[in-house]
């Protein structure tokens, strides 16, 4: 008699056998080049991350270009650049398009280095040798020379903040021919060469007046150019005053520190100035924020920083992730606690620069934001195995995040959730997963994923359920193929919640994530 353990029927549709490894070495399924260069699009920093190493990462990409066609490798680095708001990959994606396609760059280029960083960030690329050269160009110079003309002069003194390469050194690389006498003299400040001060631009005199008088105002310039000088209490609530959004939300410790919130030297008119900016849906939209940032921001506040500034990072919160949709029927989200998780910075590690924001809290935000929106879904912790907690949809985010984000340890069972479901017999509509699909404990049977055949047995109970694999960090497998009902996605940013949207709503066949690159215009 047939072994029935061995033999057993097939639940649903015939589960494909796993044609790779993960990272663990445990079975998996192999994305498509396309997609994963998406992935690494949405969620690639070219850093250490808990399995990957930066060097590993860089030779994916570089291999999958290889195999793409240019147009998809220009339509990806525009929207990794404004939709991801990534810098290191579009930054590299424009490299590699100087070398394979140069009318892909011209077409791409002024949309995807559309600040100060990511020109440095390009010309390092281009001078490491990492895409098969090592000097810009004639086509990349020509670029350059055009991103100077195009812009201001104070623009260009703000981006004078960074090194390697600086502004100055990309200045010297490619020789822009001064159109006026004042863009002249800001060349020559900038490189330390003699200049007819009296024709550089109001900011840059402002600054270098104040650098000689601390009682002149303080010049709105960047930070970093203030951080250096002397300043008492008096210039730093004047900078905290003037600061954008982003700036201020990162610097409310720096503030608390040098005196801005103190009774005796601050005044509540200050405290409801910042506050107010804090929770500003327009200076929230401008700054394109990621929720993630407004949580970590909030965690990492001092005893210093007053309760109505504490307040203001909760309603940004909640304005943050104003854009995560409302499903219809039961819906279970599953955050990965697991030890990966916990040690892992989300944007990998960096000498000197790693990210505070862990894999698990990114996972405990998305899990808190969809059960904000959608009171009656359950959140369904695992590692090793499903995690008890109790979460109250009426909490604010911040709140659920940081009792999720609480948890961590142990191995990863990604199909332990789905399991305890199907032992439960549950009934649901929508199944969503937050992890690093590095799923190990559960790489047991002989044909496919655990994940995909629990999923199978979920969804001959369930026709019309779907699953939704949310990997945030940027790996080449996943715990289960891509098909009508199941939709891989790579990225922790809030475009995140927008393909969810369209893939519930929609319910449509095809690699869904590629779909929304293909449709970037060039």
């Amino acid at each position: 008699m047939a072994n029935k353990t061995l033999f057993q029927t097939v639940v649903g549709k015939l589960i494909p056998k796993a044609d790779t490894v993960n990272e663990e070495g445990a079975p998996a399924y192999q994305l498509s080049p396309k997609h994963s260069l998406a992935q690494f699009a949405a969620t690639g920093c070219l850093n250490a991350t808990f399995y990957a190493t930066a060097q590993g990462q860089l030779k994916q990409i570089l291999e999958l270009c290889d195999g793409l066609e240019p147009e998809f490798i220009a339509k990806t680095a525009v929207y990794c650049r404004e939709k991801g708001f990534m810098k290191d990959v579009p930054a590299l994606l424009c490299a590699v398009l100087s070398v394979t396609d140069p009318e892909a760059l011209k077409k791409v280029f002024h949309r995807t280095i559309d600040n100060g960083k990511m020109l440095r960030n390009f010309v390092q690329i281009m001078r490491s040798g990492a895409v098969g050269r090592n000097s810009l160009g004639s086509l990349p110079k020509r670029l350059i020379r055009e991103w100077l003309a195009a812009h201001r002069g104070e623009t260009l003194f703000r981006t004078t903040v960074g090194q390697n390469p600086s502004l100055a050194d990309v200045i010297k690389m490619v020789h822009p021919r001064p159109e006026s006498k004042a863009r002249e003299a800001l060349y020559g400040y900038i490189l330390g060469k003699e200049h007819n001060a009296d024709r550089l631009p109001e900011l840059v005199q402002a600054f270098e007046s104040f650098k000689k008088d601390k009682s002149l105002p303080v010049p709105n310039v960047p930070f970093q150019m203030l951080t250096a000088l002397d300043l008492g209490s008096a210039e730093w609530t004047e900078i905290a005053r003037n600061a954008p959004w982003r700036m201020t939300v990162m610097n409310l410790n720096t503030f608390a520190r040098h005196g801005v919130f103190d009774p005796e030297s601050s005044s509540e008119e200050v405290n409801r100035l910042i506050a107010e900016r804090i929770r500003n849906p327009e200076a929230i939209g401008k700054a394109k924020v990621f929720p993630y940032q407004v949580m970590v921001a909030y965690t990492m506040l001092n005893e210093k920083v007053p309760p109505e500034i504490k307040e203001a990072l909760q309603d940004a919160m909640e304005i943050a992730i104003k854009n995560v949709p409302e499903f219809g029927g039961k819906v279970y989200v599953c955050p990965d606690v697991s030890g990966s998780m916990t040690h892992g910075a989300v944007t990998g590690y960096r000498k000197g620069s790693t990210s505070s924001v862990r894999c698990i809290d990114v996972a405990a935000l998305v899990a808190a934001a969809i059960v904000r929106k959608n009171s009656d879904a359950e959140v369904i912790p695992f590692e090793q195995d499903v995690v008890s907690i109790n979460i109250n949809s009426r909490d604010s985010v911040m709140t659920n995040a940081e009792k999720l984000a609480g948890i961590g340890g142990g191995g990863t069972n990604c199909s332990a959730p789905l399991a305890l479901l199907n032992r439960k017999k549950a009934k649901g509509d929508l199944v969503v997963f937050v992890s690093d699909y590095e799923s190990w404990v559960d790489a047991k049977g002989y044909y496919g994923t655990a994940t995909l055949r629990e999923w199978n047995i979920f969804k001959k109970r369930n026709p019309e359920a779907q699953l939704i694999c949310i990997d945030i960090q940027p790996y080449r497998h996943s715990q289960a193929p891509e098909r009508e009902d199941i939709l891989n996605i790579g990225g922790f940013s809030d475009q995140v919640f927008d393909v969810i949207s369209r893939f519930t709503e929609s319910g449509q066949m095809g690699d869904h994530w590629v779909d929304i690159i293909d449709q970037v215009e060039l």
